[in-house]
């Protein structure tokens, strides 16, 4: 999970995608955190994305860095503990312009059975879960 982590901040930015009613939807994010052995990310709980997760948790992201990506089959959960926002804040303090613990916007979720593939053009795919 570190090495997710460590990956997804290298990358700057990654891209999530959900299910619409049947149509997928991709969208850059860049907040993630690990907060009590469990990998987060952050939106807005009036967005789009975040009513998608609701209705249907299941999600894949995908990031790319340095001639090497990685790619995340998980479910996401939503956590509505405060200490769990303040955390994702704390990690990103960018996120403090728009978003504050307890807001009643601010959502996090954390991915739930993980599946996550690095891949190269020169390396086998390697897979890891969480």
């Amino acid at each position: 999970m570190q090495e997710v982590l460590d990956f997804l901040t290298k990358a700057g930015v990654w891209y999530l995608a959900t299910d619409d009613n049947g149509q997928p939807r991709v969208r850059p994010f860049g907040a993630q955190n690990i907060f009590e052995g469990k990998l987060y990310i952050q939106t807005g709980l009036k967005k789009n994305v975040a009513q998608q997760m609701l209705k249907n948790p299941k999600i894949e992201l995908c990031a790319f860095s340095e001639g090497k990506w990685l790619r995340v089959a998980a479910e996401a959960v939503l956590d509505e503990r405060i200490e769990a926002q303040e955390a994702m804040l704390n990690a990103n303090p960018a996120l403090k312009q728009m978003y504050a613990a307890g807001d009643g916007n601010t959502a996090v979720f954390y991915l739930k059975n993980a599946t996550a593939t690095f891949s190269s053009f020169t390396e086998e795919p390697r897979t890891v879960q969480f």
